[in-house]
């Protein structure tokens, strides 16, 4: 089964690289992926799979399964396929998508054999407001015994932690007035956005190294003399954990509160983008994806352990649910950054794609290791069981 999974990806090799190239050269910002949805949601049907779009509300997202008509476990793979402003796919987003779906295909071939349905989740806007947390959210993954993606990057890396985040925005209204001629008749909301800036400066030292937290102000008065009725300031906040995500949080929304009542001016706080989860790795899964990855040809000493999460994810929703992996496979010789023009363009480069084949492939012998070895599947439910 595993050389029919090899030879499935081989042959339809000149497919996918169409199909990433496509998406990468029509890079479609997150929500607005129609034709990234549309090119893979007809590939997989062009294979016999059942596809559903327009999935928990979104009209870009959509669900697809290939049913083997036996018991068996579920595997359910990642596609994303939302672009960067300006950027395009500086974060591989035209491999990620293809990846997902080639595994899925590739599995589909053999789960005749071995039993179980494999999924594909078409799942929008990760740069923003990930559709995972919607979908997770719905109970979407909740039938899975496994769900699994891969991250195109500079380097192999193990699947690790990130970083769970909100996305918190503080809007303040006060009185305008002119700022010269009657300033005592102002309530200044510029001055309660840098009240809450510099409180939230005090806050850092008393925080623990994981915490993140970073803004903007996008809104802070229209001109000089007058005194600024409206002005808003949007910060990420970012911990290890949920847990302790979710006391920074009070803290940092205390500092709005306290800038509120110095000033007077009317406060009013809301998220402006989905709040992730951290990223919980099942080890059991992530040992098998590496076994499959250096039966493939990679050295051992070229897959990276992951540090400490320094972003945040989608998939870290997922994880929680679910056991999950979120790995990175290596597109480039040289070093990248992701969210640069120099990433994009590895992403639509020649080494790029082959890559995306190997992470493909891997994910598919991963996921035919789950639907064969009932020790395994053991062993990933007990982990998840404990871990949460």
């Amino acid at each position: 089964m595993k050389d029919t999974i090899l030879h499935t990806i081989d042959s339809l090799q000149n497919d996918f690289y169409r199909l990433s190239q496509y998406i990468g050269n029509n890079p479609e910002l997150g929500n607005e992926e129609y034709k990234a949805s549309a090119a893979l949601t007809k590939e997989l049907r062009k294979h016999q799979f059942q596809v559903i779009t327009g999935i928990v509300g979104q009209p870009t997202a959509f669900e697809a399964v290939f049913d083997s008509g036996k018991p068996g476990p579920h595997i359910g793979y990642m596609s994303e396929y939302d672009a960067l402003p300006e950027v395009g796919h500086g974060c591989g987003h035209n491999l990620i998508g293809t990846m997902g779906i080639a595994a899925g295909i590739a599995l589909s071939k053999v789960i005749g054999e071995s039993g179980g349905k494999v999924y594909v989740y078409g799942t929008p806007a990760e740069e923003t407001r990930g559709a995972k947390v919607t979908m997770a959210e719905k109970g979407i993954f909740d039938h899975l015994d496994v769900a699994i993606m891969a991250h195109p990057s500079s380097d192999y890396v193990k699947s690790g932690s990130s970083l769970a985040m909100d996305a918190i925005q503080f809007e303040f209204r006060g009185q305008p007035a002119h700022a010269a001629a009657a300033p005592e008749k102002g309530i200044n909301a510029l001055d309660a956005v840098i009240q809450t800036f510099n409180s939230i400066n005090a806050l850092r030292q008393h925080v623990t190294s994981d915490i993140r937290i970073h803004g903007i102000i996008p809104e802070g008065g229209k001109a000089a003399n007058v005194v600024p009725d409206y002005a808003v300031a949007q910060f990420y906040v970012r911990a290890n954990k949920r847990r302790e995500l979710n006391a920074v949080v009070e803290k940092v929304k205390n500092c709005a509160k306290g800038a509120a009542m110095a000033t007077g001016a009317e406060l009013a706080i809301s998220n402006y983008e989905y709040s992730y989860d951290d990223m919980l790795t099942n080890d059991a899964l992530s040992a098998c994806f590496t076994k499959n990855l250096i039966e493939l040809g990679v050295n051992l000493e070229d897959i990276h352990e992951h540090g400490s999460g320094s972003g945040s994810l989608d998939m870290g929703n997922v994880s929680q649910r679910v056991p999950a992996i979120h790995p990175y496979i290596k597109i480039s010789e040289a070093p990248i950054i992701a969210h640069t023009h120099e990433f994009c363009q590895a992403a639509l480069s020649k080494r790029g794609f082959e890559g995306m084949i190997i992470g493909a492939k891997t994910m598919a012998l991963t996921g035919l290791d789950v639907l064969s070895d009932n020790t395994l599947v053991t062993k990933i439910k007990e982990e998840f069981a404990q871990a949460k």
